[in-house]
């Protein structure tokens, strides 16, 4: 009889930096992120923008400058050359700032699912230029989320009685604008970004206490149905693992 082999699968591990606009959003990695990522083999962790130093201290959050970001995440590919090692980013398309790669050929009519192509596209060519490493460039997964963070929550606007017992008449009115828009095509005015449109009901809502505890009770399989683009992204990132 024949020698008999038995073939074991290569473990891949991989280590996962996600750079963030603020604080909300490294509370959405670290609770609800990273666990499934986990499941996978993919080990994430996060950090806000660093906007300023001063006097030895560091301020972090907010995406006022793109200089910012394109430093703070430079920095970090830098610091961690590996192959198992990845980058993302998780910041909003409302208030994108001005000195965003493409924001000058982004296309105003397009809708804003191919803006955030457009800009995914043009800041991944602009990372890989200023670093010069094509090996790094393909380990960047760009992420823009429709339109902010709070798009998420209207996944589901009746989660938001696990946040704000007894107010049913605003989480009534939340509803109703969920039947008129998909959560990522609420929009990205002033007065009509999914903040401005919570805060308009809610205005006691404070996004990085009552905004984690709703999408904690939304739950992550709810939000990835609700949310193609955001879906999209973290298919991607489940399967860095191979």
């Amino acid at each position: 009889m024949g020698k008999k082999y038995r073939w074991r699968e290569t473990l891949v591990l991989i280590r996962l930096h996600i750079l963030v606009e603020g604080q909300t959003e490294e509370g959405l990695v670290k609770n609800i992120l990273a666990p499934t990522l986990g499941e996978y083999n993919v080990f994430a962790d996060a950090h806000s923008i660093t906007t300023s130093r001063r006097r030895g201290q560091i301020f972090r959050g907010g995406l006022k400058n793109y200089e910012n970001l394109a430093r703070d995440l430079m920095l970090w590919m830098k610091q961690d050359q590996n192959e198992e090692s990845w980058f993302t980013t998780m910041v909003d398309l409302y208030r994108l700032p001005n000195n965003f790669p493409g924001h000058d050929t982004a296309p105003s009519t397009a809708s804003p699912l191919d803006r955030v192509d457009h800009f995914e596209t043009e800041f991944r060519i602009d990372i890989a230029k200023r670093m010069d490493d094509a090996a790094v460039a393909r380990r960047f997964v760009p992420y823009i989320q429709l339109h902010e963070f709070e798009a998420l929550l209207f996944s589901d606007p009746a989660a938001f009685i696990e946040a704000f017992p007894n107010r049913d008449s605003a989480i009534e009115r939340l509803t109703e604008i969920r039947t008129s828009y998909s959560p990522e095509e609420i929009n990205e005015g002033q007065t009509t970004a999914p903040s401005k449109r919570i805060l308009d009901v809610l205005p006691d809502y404070q996004k990085p206490v009552a905004g984690l505890l709703i999408v904690q009770h939304i739950g992550l399989a709810k939000i990835r149905s609700e949310c193609p683009h955001f879906d999209d992204w973290l298919t991607k990132l489940i399967g860095l693992a191979g």
